[in-house]
C-alpha cells in the first residue's frame, strides 16, 4: 500500500500507524499493537542522571528546524542496523510536517545535531514515531524537552506505539488497546499546537 499524509492522519485517529520492514522495502504494512505505551505527562519521569546532564546545559534545542535531517537520521545511523522508516514514510511524514501535523525536537551539541525525535499531533496526544542518538544521552535529553513542550502546549499524553524498558524511564506505561482506543476518542478532537518554546527552566515542569 502507498502512503498520504490523509491516510496517515486517518490511520492514528483508528488506533494505527504504518511501519515497513526495512528502508529499502518499498511497500509498508499497519501495525495495531494489542498493548500500547502511553506516557502521562503529569508522570513524566526525569531519572537524577539525566536531571544532572539538563542542569550542565551543554547542548541547544530547537524545534522543527531540520526535520527532514531528523527522520532521515532516525531512519540510518551509524548506532542503528536496521529501521521500519522507508522512503515513503520519510515522504509523507516530511509533508505532514510542512503542514503543522508532524514535529521534531532537535538536540545539538557545537552546532551539530547529535540527538532528536519525531511524531505526530493528534488533539491532545503526541504520537512519538521514533529517536536517535549520535552522542550519549542526546535523545534523552530530546524527550525531557519534549515532554517540557508539551506540558507547555497543555498536552495529555505521549503515545510511545510500544512498550520497552528504555521508555519505562520515561514512566511509560503498557496499556490494553481497549483502554487506548478510549484515550484517543478523548483527546484526538481537541486540538493543541506545539508550542516553540518553554516559558520555564527544564526541570520545573517536572516534579
Amino acid at each position: 500500500m502507498f502512503l498520504s499524509p490523509e491516510i496517515i492522519i486517518e490511520a492514528y485517529s483508528k488506533g494505527i500507524f504504518p511501519m515497513s520492514d526495512s528502508y529499502n522495502d518499498p511497500f509498508i504494512y499497519w501495525v495495531d499493537p494489542k498493548i500500547r505505551g502511553i506516557i502521562n505527562l503529569k508522570e513524566f519521569k526525569v531519572s537524577k542522571s539525566l536531571r544532572k546532564i539538563l542542569k550542565k546545559n551543554n547542548y541547544e534545542i530547537k524545534i522543527n528546524k531540520n526535520f527532514e535531517k531528523v527522520i532521515n537520521l532516525c531512519a540510518k545511523n551509524p548506532s542503528r542496523n536496521n529501521t521500519w522508516i522507508n522512503n515513503q514514510i520519510i515522504i509523507n511524514y516530511i509533508k505532514l510536517h510542512k503542514i503543522g501535523k508532524a514535529n521534531s525536537v532537535e538536540c545539538y551539541y557545537d552546532n551539530q545535531l547529535v540527538g532528536g525525535l519525531y511524531g505526530i499531533l493528534l488533539g491532545k496526544i503526541f504520537c512519538g514515531e521514533s529517536m536517535f542518538s549520535i552522542e550519549k544521552n542526546a535523545s534523552k535529553i530530546s524527550m525531557a524537552y519534549l515532554a517540557a513542550h508539551l506540558i507547555e502546549g497543555g498536552f495529555e499524553f505521549i503515545d510511545t506505539q510500544f512498550y520497552s524498558e528504555h521508555l519505562k524511564q520515561f514512566g511509560t506505561k503498557k496499556i490494553i488497546k481497549s483502554e487506548y482506543l478510549k484515550l484517543l476518542s478523548v483527546n484526538k478532537n481537541k486540538p493543541k499546537n506545539f508550542p516553540l518554546d518553554i516559558s520555564q527552566n527544564i526541570l520545573e515542569y517536572f516534579n
